[in-house]
This record gives C-alpha cells, structure tokens and sequence, in this order.
C-alpha cells in the first residue's frame, strides 16, 4: 500500500484515516465490526466512495453496534437496500448482518472478535499467519470475505505488514503505540 503513503497525506479524505487508523492496532468490537463491513463493501469501488459514505454506513447499521445488526430481519435488509447513504448490494448487505452474528459468536467462543483474531496470529503449527492462512480462515468464518477484503482488513489493523511505507512517519507513530500496547 505504498502508493497510499503518497496519495493519502493532506487529502480532505484519505489523509485523516491514513494519519490516525490505517494499520494502527484496534481492540473496540464496533470498530473492528465497522472495518469489516467498510471493506467488504469496498469490493468493486474506490476506498474514497466508501470513506465518504461512511457516515451514511454509521447510520444505516446502528453506529456498528454488533447486537443491532445481528438483529435485523429481512425488512432491516429492504430498508438497507433503499438507502441511498450506503451501497446498495444485496449480497454486502446480507453478509454485513451475517458477520454480525459472527462476531457475536465469538464472544462465547473467544471472548470477543479482537481475541479471536489474536488467538489466530499464528497457524496450527504454531508459525505467523500468513495472508493465505488468514484467507481461508476468514472464508471458513465470514461471507464476502476473498482475499483483497481479508488482506486489506488485517492490514489495515496492523495483523498483515504493508500499511505504511517502512519511511512513512504515520509507520513509526504505528510503532510507538504497539510497543505502548
């Protein structure tokens, strides 16, 4: 993602995110909720339209709230499909509700989606993750999840190298808050 390094800084809209979330770690469920969701509906269109929807992604799906979602039923789904605020696509619509139950699910199973996530750093072999482990892992657990969405997820979140150019200052500061955490 080197080529969002030069784009990004002093942009009215990739320029905040690249500067205070992409890459940094993450523990909120909402957050790591919103970020899927925000990436699989990336799929097909600039990370721009989805960044300047976001907003309109907050609303739609109650500010991320896990339970909310899970929630929904098919006419939560037909009002999702008539809001002109987020991307209108049935199968991201569907699976944003379904990964919601997900994650839902892995409160009881791991106690919660960041610790899940941590407990699958590393294969069963006891080796780092790498982005095709992560893949198929994620396909095995989510829908609408191919390997763009997972690799920029975990990217994005710091579980997969490249966010930031090694000379990126925004790469350092990523740095200084892990070894804080």
């Amino acid at each position: 993602m080197s080529g969002y390094c030069d784009i990004a800084p002093g942009h009215p809209v990739h320029g905040p995110y690249h500067d205070t979330e992409y890459g940094f770690p993450q523990r909120d469920e909402s957050a790591l909720f919103e970020r899927l969701l925000l990436e699989i509906n990336q799929a097909g269109l600039s990370w721009e339209t989805i960044l300047k929807k976001r907003e309109g992604f907050r609303r739609a799906y109650a500010g991320f709230d896990v339970d909310t979602v899970a929630a929904y039923g098919d006419r939560d789904a037909e009002r999702l499909l008539a809001d002109p605020g987020i991307i209108r696509n049935r199968l991201k619509v569907a699976a944003a509700i379904h990964n919601a139950k997900v994650v839902r699910g892995l409160r009881a199973s791991h106690g919660g989606f960041a610790r899940w996530l941590d407990a699958n750093v590393h294969d069963e072999s006891g080796k780092p993750r790498d982005k095709a482990s992560w893949v198929k892992l994620f396909r095995q657990t989510f829908r609408f999840t191919g390997g763009e969405i997972t690799g920029e997820f975990l990217m994005s979140l710091g579980y997969l190298p490249g966010a930031h150019r090694p000379d990126c200052p925004i790469a350092r500061k990523i740095a200084r808050a892990r070894r804080a955490a």
